[in-house]
Formats: C-alpha cells, structure tokens, sequence
C-alpha cells in the first residue's frame, strides 16, 4: 500500500484502519512478521567468482512456534523455532547481513470472514512502508476466492487494491498454505528495501 500524498506512513495506517472500522471491522489483538537476510559465507564461494545465494528466515506471530526459511526464488521449509540457533552454529556457511532486519507490526481486525492485518514496516528505528494482508477464512484453494477477496480489498484500498500475488503463478489450484503468505512477505520486504535503496548483503 502506498503512503497517501501529503501524509506520513502512521497517518496513512490510521486512514486504513478507520475505514476498516467504518466498515465494522472488529479489532482482534496484534500482529508482527520479521525477516533476517542471511548471505552464503565468502569462505563457501570458491575462487569462481561465483555469486552468493540470499536466504531469508522470517517469523510470523500467528505461527509461534514455526521459522519459515526462503531462498530468493528457490526452496523454502518450515521448522520450529530453534531454527535460528542453527543459524548461528552454520556461520561458517551462512552470516547474517549487516543491519538487514525489517518487519511488519500492527492490529489484526475480523470483519465476517475475513482477517486483516494492517501493519508498519520498520527497518531500524524508521517507517518504511505498510502492509495489508488479507486472508478469506472458509477458502483454502486462493483461486476459487480470488475475485471475492479483490472484491472486498477495493472497498477499503480503492484504487490501490493489488494484482493476484505471483505466488499464485504456479499453484493456481493448490491448497495455500503459511508458506505462501511468507513468501509474498520476503516479497513485499524485498521490495521496499530496493525502493529505499539499501544493499542487504555485501556479496550477491
């Protein structure tokens, strides 16, 4: 979601929160998803010039016990929260980026079906941008729903409502799952990070 003219990330999130709650969006607690980039070890890279691979490990409030790893268009896997004590004993393989964590924080409302979380994207003590994601309770196949969703995110986006995610390119018909929601935020921090212009890694 862009920052409206003339107004400031916070004022922005506010204007969307209130037109959730015009609509009787209901608050339903807090949310926060955050993503550490981790680049391949220079000492794994071998003398071939060969560019390094980007790994980013994310966590997703709604999912506590769970670390979703992502290569930039690659695999991903799920594993619990230890995960990130793993990372720390492979630091010979993988070292995390300098000052590359970003996240997303904000309230969650239930609106019928519907749960939306509206967040800030901070990276360091800075507003970056801000999200919206969306999730249809009764569907889990994102196609046979798509066209509702798109429905309800113009009554209170508008103009702004976004095309169909390119994580449905593959997988029109599959079942969706936490992966799928974590993949498209890997998208959106990437993308708010080039627009910001700040490098996340020195070997790419």
């Amino acid at each position: 979601m862009p920052v409206a003219e003339g107004k400031s990330v916070q004022q922005t999130v506010e204007l969307l929160t209130r037109k959730l709650e015009m609509l009787g969006a209901e608050k339903q607690g807090t949310f926060c998803v955050d993503c550490e980039t981790y680049h391949t070890a220079a000492s794994t890279l071998g003398s071939q010039g060969q560019a390094g691979k980007l790994m980013y490990v994310l966590h997703n409030s709604e999912y506590p016990l769970s670390c979703f790893a992502l290569f930039e268009n690659g695999p991903w896997l799920i594993a619990d929260t230890n995960f990130d004590v793993l990372m720390v004993k492979l630091k010979g393989f993988f070292q995390s980026a300098k000052a590359s964590k970003i996240e997303t924080r904000g309230t969650r409302y239930q609106y019928c079906d519907f749960l939306v979380k509206v967040g800030t994207v901070t990276m360091g003590p800075s507003a970056r941008g801000i999200s919206v994601e969306v999730e249809y309770g009764p569907c889990v196949v994102a196609s046979d729903c798509w066209s509702l969703l798109l429905e309800f995110l113009q009554s209170f986006l508008g103009s702004h409502t976004p095309g169909a995610p390119s994580v449905f390119g593959n997988r029109h018909d599959a079942v969706y799952g936490p992966a799928d929601t974590m993949i498209q935020y890997m998208e959106l921090f990437n993308k708010i990070r080039k627009q910001q212009q700040v490098p996340v890694a020195g070997i790419r």
